[in-house]
């Protein structure tokens, strides 16, 4: 009964007859399923707010208490009276919103001690069938209040930063455009034996290798183009940037990259009567 003691000890000293001592613990049942007291008699105070403590003159009249309620969440607004009866307490409990109303009468000798009001320890007898009562007849009719939720705010998406480079990440760039859909080729050895033919045996496979022989491709070195060609000087160093698309000035001996007419001649090219 975590709770209950701090509260008895609170008012033990206020503590004069058993229909108190039973109306604390009450008061404790309902603080412990989240509603707190707004204060003592019918009519609400301006300067009321919502405490764990029982209010100031909670108990000042013997044969009537009057004591008021809320939820935690404001959703519930309770109005709570005990009259003393022979000996017994009627518990009476409104809710001010719906206007629904339990009631529970109880003999207060069947569970306080009034010998021993200011003694936490013996002062409660049938703590248990006590709290099942309260809890049953007077705030499970009602449900329990519900605690007020704050909504949290959903984690915002982490953007995605391009690992860092020995170039500078720069969203505006272009990137380099590449044929074969931005990868090169894979071009096999085109010495092998099995390298002819392989395009057109597995077109989809990957294979290098055609029917007609590639000449950029023969393994035959290139000779390398010079831009001077067909002026009576050199170019300076530099005049022409390397990997820059760049047409000779004159023609040059020989067309690079082209095969030779006579590469693959007509059968009987060489009959004149043809």
């Amino acid at each position: 009964m975590a709770g209950l003691e701090l509260l008895h000890r609170s008012v033990a000293e206020s503590l004069s007859c058993p229909q108190d001592a039973l109306l604390c613990y009450l008061h404790w049942r309902l603080i412990s399923h989240g509603y707190r007291c707004l204060g003592a008699g019918d009519q609400p105070d301006p300067n009321e707010r919502k405490s764990e403590l029982l209010p100031t003159g909670w108990n000042a009249d013997k044969d009537l208490y009057t004591l008021r309620y809320q939820s935690k969440d404001d959703s519930q607004e309770l109005l709570l009276k005990g009259v003393m009866v022979d000996g017994s307490i009627i518990i009476n409990v409104m809710d001010l919103g719906s206007q629904k109303v339990v009631d529970l009468t109880l003999n207060v000798a069947d569970y306080v001690d009034a010998e021993h009001l200011t003694d936490f320890e013996k002062v409660y007898k049938n703590s248990e069938e006590l709290q099942a009562k309260i809890v049953s007849d007077i705030i499970s009719p009602f449900g329990a209040p519900k605690e007020r939720v704050t909504p949290k705010e959903e984690p915002k998406p982490e953007k995605k930063v391009p690992p860092a480079t020995s170039r500078d990440y720069d969203p505006l760039r272009i990137p380099p455009r590449h044929p074969y859909g931005g990868r090169q080729p894979d071009w096999s050895d085109p010495m092998g034996p099995f390298a002819v033919g392989g395009e057109d045996l597995d077109p989809f496979g990957g294979r290098r290798g055609g029917m007609i022989l590639d000449p950029l491709r023969s393994g035959v070195p290139h000779p390398i183009i010079d831009p001077s060609s067909g002026l009576p000087n050199r170019l300076p160093p530099g005049a022409v940037p390397p990997g820059a698309r760049f047409d000779p000035f004159g023609p040059p001996g020989f067309i690079p990259g082209r095969p030779n007419p006579d590469h693959l001649p007509p059968p009987g090219y060489d009959d004149m009567f043809m």
